[in-house]
């Protein structure tokens, strides 16, 4: 599906369109996770404005890819449509375990924080868990079989580890949580 014009104003009575043609209300279940995929897509082009690394931009590059192909499967309900590969969450996995087998184990949680970039991945971090939510809200009423909720865990969880992996690369310290 390609977008010709933007303003349509077949939205203007609550209701959007699908990528199988079909209406559904602005607050269905889809809707609300295609939003969060979105603005988790959003920041995360936020964050990559911050990033001088190019390897790590061409990581979250990547992701925001997965995120849109993510969304189009979402779009097209009934489909047996598949964008988003098993390949996509096996990439995320070798990623963090290349990261994480030099950062110190965790003592405790740790606050968010560190330089604007990582500041920045802590709100991508966020969102994304949000977006992992709604993801479980859509599947327990369409009964998806898809690998999306996979992908979005383990997406949070990279994004964890490459704050942390960039805090260390910086030198700069974590700030534990005092209880």
């Amino acid at each position: 599906m390609r977008i010709s014009k933007v303003t349509t104003k077949t939205g203007d009575k609550g209701e959007t369109g699908l990528g199988n043609g079909s209406r559904v209300s602005k607050n269905h279940p889809i809707i609300v996770f295609l939003g969060d995929l979105d603005e988790l897509n959003s920041y995360l082009g936020l964050a990559i404005a911050s990033c001088n690394a190019e390897g790590i931009k061409d990581q979250l590059q990547s992701i925001q890819q997965d995120l849109f192909n993510l969304g189009g499967e979402a779009s097209m309900p009934d489909s047996d449509m598949s964008l988003l590969s098993d390949r996509c969450i096996n990439v995320l996995e070798e990623n963090i375990h290349k990261m994480n087998k030099n950062l110190p184990p965790l003592e405790e949680f740790i606050l968010p924080g560190g330089d604007e970039l990582c500041a920045k991945l802590h709100v991508v971090r966020a969102v994304c868990r949000r977006a992992e939510r709604s993801c479980v809200s859509l599947i327990s009423k369409n009964k998806y079989d898809k690998n999306w909720l996979a992908y979005l865990n383990r997406l949070s969880d990279f994004i964890f580890v490459l704050i942390r992996f960039i805090n260390q690369d910086k030198g700069l310290n974590e700030t534990q949580w005092k209880r």
